[in-house]
């Protein structure tokens, strides 16, 4: 890349590293059609920056393997060869007719049970005794990691959570949901306000999207979210008094083959409109890791409002709260410091050597961050010095034991920020 090119990507990058997420004018979502005039940056952009949702053609997934042979000619799903490759997989799955909490329960089940329970609730007009079940959060890519599913677009392949989690070897968010038609998903924003990406491999959805913030419109007296966006009883003022306030949703009806990208912290309620197979990711990276933090701030908060009377008798009063975050959120104080250790350090190591010396023995996150190029992980280093740095200074962090940690957050920040200017001289 020579100098000229190189000052005017950093200005890029540079430019719009201080965009807030924010609703879409006019309600509008935009519709890509095609994969040879749509770049990276392009998304980057007008999407991720902004924070704005899009459609991406069924164009866009057509060389899939899960296209070519998990679907029947008529468009529907292919049991016979889902059962012939994932017959004795054991697979989540929730009953869609029953509410616990703010979700539905959820049961393990062989994946040939789940598909016999849905032959014959298609056979019965759509109704079962059992209820309306939805395999969902399969983690299908871990367990069958040789067969060819899908690949997923660079345009979402800065992916920290599953760059992180493949490289602790603990868990990973990449997801396939199978479910007939009239499944559907309770309201509910992503883990840790991440941004996500749907793709129907057959089958049609309907997508109730809300803009980050309008939630705050849609809780109950109480200030408890609804399971149930479109219940009737939203309109009663003395349970849900600011109702009234709230924008109405965008609506996004999804083809087959269409990709849906779904903002950070954008609140969220989906319908299959047909019998349905989708492919999901969650995702952060350096253009929202910001509002993973804020979410993880706001959760201690609540957790140590929720104990406060026990902050005098108990002695480790704050690692209990961590605890307790961790137990509901999946990740604490400590472990997102390491989060942000392991993606700054996948940069540095791709800055100091270099693209072509990195490509030869590479993962598939360090080919996604080399395939980005080297500004976009200068761009990802800036972004996790600033929320590092805002970590390092954050009071209840620094209350914890941070003996273990390694190298210090001070030594590890000041690395970023040398990395940093030497790739910019």
């Amino acid at each position: 890349m020579d100098r000229a090119t190189f000052a005017c990507s950093t200005a890029f990058f540079r430019d719009f590293g201080n965009s807030a997420p924010g609703a879409l004018p006019g309600g509008h979502v935009d519709f890509i059609d095609k994969a040879d005039s749509f770049t990276y940056s392009d998304f980057f952009r007008d999407y991720l920056i902004p924070n704005h949702p899009c459609i991406f053609s069924a164009k866009f997934t057509e060389d899939w393997g899960s296209r070519k042979t998990w679907v029947t000619r008529d468009g529907k799903p292919n049991f016979e060869h889902l059962l012939q490759k994932f017959g004795e997989a054991v697979v989540p799955v929730a009953n869609c007719d029953v509410k616990e909490y703010n979700s539905n329960p959820k049961e393990q089940l062989p994946f040939k049970e789940f598909v016999e329970y849905w032959r014959e609730y298609i056979r019965n007009g759509y109704r079962s005794s059992r209820g309306c079940l939805y395999l969902k959060d399969w983690h299908l890519s871990r367990a069958f990691p040789e067969q060819d599913v899908y690949t997923t677009p660079v345009y979402f392949s800065s992916d920290w959570l599953n760059e992180y989690w493949d490289a602790v070897a603990v868990d990973d968010f990449r997801f396939v949901y199978m479910g007939p038609k009239g499944s559907w998903t309770p309201f509910h924003a992503d883990v840790f306000r991440s941004y996500s990406w749907s793709a129907n491999v057959c089958g049609r959805k309907k997508w109730l999207l809300y803009p980050a913030g309008q939630e705050e419109f849609l809780k109950d007296c109480h200030g408890n979210l609804p399971f149930d966006v479109t219940a009737p009883d939203l309109g009663d003022k003395r349970i849900y008094p600011r109702y009234s306030q709230s924008q109405p949703p965008l609506e996004i009806i999804q083809e087959a083959g269409e990709i849906v990208f779904i903002p950070s912290g954008w609140h969220h309620q989906v319908y299959n409109l047909e019998d349905t197979i989708s492919i999901n990711h969650n995702w952060v990276n350096g253009c929202n890791v910001a509002v993973m933090w804020c979410f993880l701030q706001d959760e201690l908060a609540a957790v140590q409002r929720e104990i406060s009377q026990w902050k005098e008798p108990m002695d480790d009063w704050h690692l209990q709260c961590q605890l307790i975050m961790k137990s509901c959120t999946g990740i604490d104080y400590k472990e997102f410091y390491n989060f942000l250790k392991v993606i700054a350090e996948n940069r540095i190591s791709i800055l100091e050597k270099g693209l072509d010396e990195e490509s030869s023995s590479q993962n598939n996150s360090k080919a996604a961050i080399s395939t980005l190029g080297m500004l976009h992980a200068v761009f990802d280093l800036k972004r996790t010095v600033k929320v590092l740095s805002s970590l390092s200074a954050n009071e209840d962090f620094r209350k914890l034991d941070l003996s273990s940690l390694s190298p210090s957050p001070e030594a590890l920040l000041q690395h970023l920020e040398s990395a940093i200017d030497t790739a910019l001289l």
